[in-house]
This record gives C-alpha cells, sequence and structure tokens, in this order.
C-alpha cells in the first residue's frame, strides 16, 4: 500500500446535520477496492485519481493526535463516508483502530459506515467510546439477497455476514442501523427486497433503517456504472439512459416504495428519520451521564 504526504486527517463537517448529527469528517483512507458497481465517491467532484487503488496517509495517527488535542470542541467524527475504513489493508495495518484508541482516549464520539464484518474487531474500543461519547454504526445493505450482493459489491462480504456483524454489535449495546441505498432501479427496488432488508435488519439488532431513496450517476461515476452494467446484467444500460438520460439522481418507477418502506419500519418499530436517528442514539449518551450523577 502506498502511503501519501497529509497535512490535516480531521475536517470540519458543513452539513453534519443531515448526516447522522457529525461534526467531523475523517477518512483514514483514500480510494476503495470494494468495487461497487454504484459508488458515488468515484465521481469526478471528489477528485479521487485511481479510485479503486488504497492509499493511506504518512503520519496521519500523529498529525490525527495533535489534531484531537487542539480541538475545543468535542463531537462526533464521521468516518468512511469517502471510502470503506475497514479495507483489507486495515487487518495488516490497523490504523483505523489506532485512531479510535485516540479518539476514546481524547472523549470524541464516531459515527462510522461500512460494508464489511472486520468492524467487529473492534468492539472493545466502540464499548469504551460508548462510555462517555455518541456512537453509532451503519452497514450499508442494498441486497437482501446475497448472490446479487456478490454482483454488485464484489470485492467486500455478502450481506449475511455484514448482518451477522450488526447482530454482534447490537448485543454489546451499541447503536446500529442499516443504510438502504442506494436503492438501485431496476435491480434492487423491488417491493420484496425493500421488506426483506427492513425485517433482515431488525431480525439482526439494527434501531434504524435510513434510506435516500434511488442513485445518484455523475460524472466517472456513470461511466463506471454503465461499463458493470454491460458486464453484469446486459441491456439495462440502454434502460437506463432511455429512462433517466442524463438525471444526476434516479429515482425508481415504482411510486409505492417510499411508503413500504415508511410502513415495514413502523411495523418493525425501526426509526428512518435522519433527525430521529440523531435524536435516538446521542439522547442514550446524555441520559447515561445524567444518571452518573444522581
Amino acid at each position: 500500500m502506498e502511503f501519501i504526504e497529509a497535512k490535516t486527517i480531521l475536517q470540519r463537517a458543513t452539513h453534519g446535520e443531515e448526516w447522522f448529527g457529525i461534526d467531523y469528517n475523517m477518512n483514514l483512507y483514500k480510494g476503495c477496492c470494494h468495487k461497487c458497481i454504484y459508488c458515488d465517491s468515484r465521481s469526478d467532484c471528489y477528485q479521487v485519481e485511481e479510485f479503486d487503488r488504497v492509499r493511506s496517509k504518512k503520519r496521519e495517527i500523529e498529525i490525527l493526535n495533535q489534531e484531537l488535542r487542539n480541538k475545543r470542541k468535542k463531537g462526533v467524527i464521521g468516518v468512511g463516508a469517502m471510502s470503506d475504513t475497514y479495507n483489507p489493508f486495515e487487518k495488516q495495518y490497523e490504523i483505523t483502530r489506532k485512531a479510535l484508541e485516540l479518539i476514546s482516549y481524547y472523549k470524541f464520539g464516531v459515527s462510522i459506515e461500512t460494508k464489511s464484518n472486520l468492524i467487529v474487531r473492534d468492539i472493545d474500543i466502540f464499548k469504551e467510546i460508548n462510555k462517555k461519547a455518541d456512537v453509532i454504526l451503519k452497514f450499508t445493505i442494498t441486497s437482501a439477497d446475497d448472490e446479487l450482493s456478490r454482483k454488485i459489491e464484489p470485492n467486500v462480504c455478502v450481506s449475511s455476514e455484514r448482518l451477522k456483524a450488526m447482530k454482534q454489535l447490537s448485543k454489546q449495546g451499541l447503536f446500529v442501523g442499516t443504510l438502504l441505498t442506494p436503492i438501485i432501479p431496476f435491480i434492487t427496488d423491488s417491493e420484496d427486497n425493500i421488506k426483506k432488508v427492513i425485517k433482515l435488519s431488525y431480525e439482526n439488532g439494527a434501531k434504524f433503517v435510513f434510506s435516500m431513496g434511488g442513485i445518484t450517476l455523475r460524472g466517472n461515476q456513470r461511466e463506471y456504472f454503465y461499463e458493470q452494467l454491460d458486464k453484469i446484467f446486459p441491456k439495462l444500460k440502454e434502460k437506463y439512459i432511455k429512462t433517466y438520460g442524463n438525471d444526476y439522481f434516479c429515482y425508481p418507477l415504482n411510486k409505492n416504495l417510499d411508503k413500504i418502506f415508511k410502513e415495514e419500519c413502523e411495523r418493525y418499530g425501526l426509526l428512518y428519520r435522519m433527525s430521529d436517528i440523531v435524536k435516538a442514539y446521542k439522547k442514550e449518551i446524555k441520559q447515561e451521564e445524567q444518571l452518573a450523577f444522581i
């Protein structure tokens, strides 16, 4: 793995209240090797060249230590927005684990999104962080079917393995849930798939399921997506072009999906509104802190 120069590790989250109430963003790796066919991080606007090649940053734990020590405002650090922090290289280098140890030491919270079951390795640190700050852990699960998952997310563990990891984390009292996003038109947008993902999330300890609806398609991301469609789902590219043209956001044609999504979440008592999710995972910590002073 290549190590590149970096001046900073933490960035202030400009719209954190809209994304799980995070205060800071942190990407310990640049690029991702999962090769999910729909990944928005491939988009030209993010300027990540050779996206499939994973790189890390020189002295990043040292830099992170300095940044956390100097921050006056504590808060929740979002991890994994641009590239999955639990990629295969993490097994060897443990960069994420070292960063989590610092986050715990300086009493910051953490918000992680991943498709990897490697996250269970760090249960001990999440539990330590959870004693003094906010923790929310999210698994992207787009398909309830492992075979379909292998096709659209080829270099990462299948959905059933992510759900097992979710259950392990939930049993340890950690606030976990599902990112049912993207919902890919003509591939994962069946009513049956939506219902199954929600049901499986509930059965494996999820507190919430969050979805943004369809899929984004913009420069470079669109080209890669279409290339993969030609390989995996022949003739589907033409259907996309005819249906969506150059639209940035491609919503499923079934207008009942949003209603079904909400009804199924309510059926199982799962949160699905961003504001409710943020309030729930942060409220739990505050209640624990208040009880400690009684």
